[in-house]
Order: structure tokens, then C-alpha cells, then sequence
């Protein structure tokens, strides 16, 4: 009877602990000392984006490197995924006392970062936010209201369902118009590729229902804007950004000419140059 009442405690400790894994928002990577730096990566991509940034920065910073679930070969989540995202990563400053951190989000992390940072209880350094918006939902789709958007619609359906010869080609198509750097298509496709469907879709629709337009004035923080003018040119960027960060108070924006969505690849230096300056 004992023996089967360990085998009882067994079985419920190795289910807790399995479906803790499960359940966790991201995989953490620290390098170096210093004062503390947050690395949050874009959609679909790993914390290796990071890669060159932190080979520099480590050397006088101690850089944190995210990778959220169902990205790489991090286990994917239940939705709502970008929310549980944001949960655990306050908890995991709380846990690690990394309030004063600086965040440096690109695309998704950039968005994710302004998010964090418009709760009360917010401390943080500064902001660098690498070409992302408060709401990507109202740049893309026409008389945007996040309240319409939900995960049951025919076009996720139709991701869903995609075959893997269709999404590849779409994948090839995407990573192409990604960066002026062709040499790193096939690594942003292979981002892609690798992320676990589900989150692909239902993760992407968080991050299209998300809007913090309004609620970026709640940022008492400085925020640095890094903003790619590829491919549409600088003044219709300009004009973007203008509009979607009015009500940002404390912020300031510097464009990398000739560089598409991923501005490490396509402006390294000039990305690293700003960086540790604002650092």
C-alpha cells in the first residue's frame, strides 16, 4: 500500500513538473556582468538574433536573451500566448530584481517592452524599441478595432491548414522582404519555419488585438525609437510613427536609412552605434 501511494506521488510530482515545462512563456540565456540589459526578439525569431549585439554588449552589460515559447525549440503554450508572455516575464523581473533593466525589444519585443512598461509599478532605465509600433493591428488592417479580432476567423483557419510546400513558399516570400541583407533570408525563413503553427497563428493574432496607442502615455520612462525606412521611404515611416506614438510623451526617433524590418542585419553598426550610446 505504501509503495503504491509513493507511486501515487510519483506519478502527480512528474505531472506538475511536466506541466510547468509546458506551460512556461520562454527560455532565458544570461551573458556577461554589468548593468542588467533585456534582449526580447521579434516574432518567430530566437534570442540568436541577438547574437552579435551581445558578443559587444556583454562586455560591460549583463544581457538577458529571451526566446518565447513555440519559437525555436522552445515548447510551445496555450493561448492567450502574449499574454502569458508578458505574465511570466514580470515575474521573472520581479523574481531576478531586474526593475531598473534596460529593455531592448525588436518588432513583437519592441511592442512587448512599451507594454511592460505602461504598468504603474514600472522602473525601468530606458526603452529601445527596434522598429516596432504600439499597435501593429492598426497599421495593416482597415478600420482596425481590436475588439473585432478574434482567433476563429477563416484566414487563421486557412494558415492552419496550409500545407507545408504553400507555407514554405510563403515563409521564402516574407524572410526575402525582411532584410536588404540576402545572406540572412534563409536564417529568417528558418525562423519561420520552425515556429510551432498554433502559436504562429493564434500568437500573431494577440499581437495584431493588441493596442497600446493610447495607453503609451502612461510611460514615464525614455523611450528610444529605432525605425527602418525600407521599403516605403522615410517620410511615409516618419509619418507612422508620428501617429502612432503622439500620445508618448518622452521620446525620441532616429531612422536607419537603407535597411529593411531587421536593422541588425541590415545596419549592424549603426544599430550597435546607438545602442551603446543610449546605454
Amino acid at each position: 500500500m505504501k509503495t503504491f501511494k509513493n507511486l501515487i506521488l510519483i506519478t502527480i510530482c512528474v505531472f506538475s513538473i511536466t506541466v510547468q515545462a509546458h506551460e512556461k512563456a520562454f527560455e532565458v540565456e544570461v551573458k556577461g556582468q554589468g548593468e542588467a540589459v533585456l534582449l526580447f526578439p521579434g516574432f518567430t525569431c530566437t534570442g540568436d538574433v541577438w547574437n552579435d549585439v551581445v558578443e559587444e554588449l556583454s562586455k560591460t552589460n549583463e544581457c538577458h536573451i529571451f526566446t518565447f515559447a513555440g519559437f525555436g525549440n522552445v515548447p510551445a503554450i496555450d493561448t492567450p500566448w502574449l499574454s502569458k508572455v508578458k505574465e511570466g516575464i514580470d515575474q521573472y523581473i520581479s523574481k531576478n530584481k531586474l526593475q531598473k533593466a534596460t529593455i531592448i525589444g525588436h518588432s513583437l519585443g519592441g511592442t512587448l517592452g512599451l507594454w511592460i512598461a505602461t504598468d504603474e509599478d514600472a522602473m525601468f532605465n530606458k526603452i529601445i524599441v527596434i522598429d516596432a509600433l504600439p499597435s501593429t493591428g492598426a497599421l495593416i488592417i482597415p478600420n482596425f478595432n481590436s475588439e473585432t479580432i478574434v482567433y476563429d476567423n477563416s484566414f487563421n483557419q486557412r494558415l492552419l491548414d496550409m500545407d507545408v510546400t504553400s507555407f514554405e513558399a510563403m515563409a521564402t516570400q516574407m524572410a526575402s522582404n525582411m532584410s536588404l541583407n540576402k545572406e540572412k533570408h534563409d536564417l529568417i525563413k528558418e525562423w519561420i519555419l520552425k515556429t510551432d503553427r498554433k502559436t504562429y497563428v493564434y500568437g500573431y493574432t494577440d499581437l495584431l488585438k493588441l493596442d497600446l496607442r493610447e495607453s503609451i502615455a502612461k510611460i514615464t520612462i525614455p523611450v528610444t525609437i529605432l525605425a527602418a525606412t525600407e521599403p516605403y521611404g522615410e517620410d511615409v515611416v516618419k509619418k507612422t510613427y508620428e501617429e502612432q506614438y503622439k500620445y508618448l510623451e518622452d521620446y525620441s526617433i532616429k531612422f536607419a536609412k537603407a535597411s529593411a524590418h531587421f536593422i541588425m542585419f541590415d545596419q549592424p553598426k549603426w544599430l550597435l552605434s546607438i545602442i551603446k550610446a543610449e546605454l
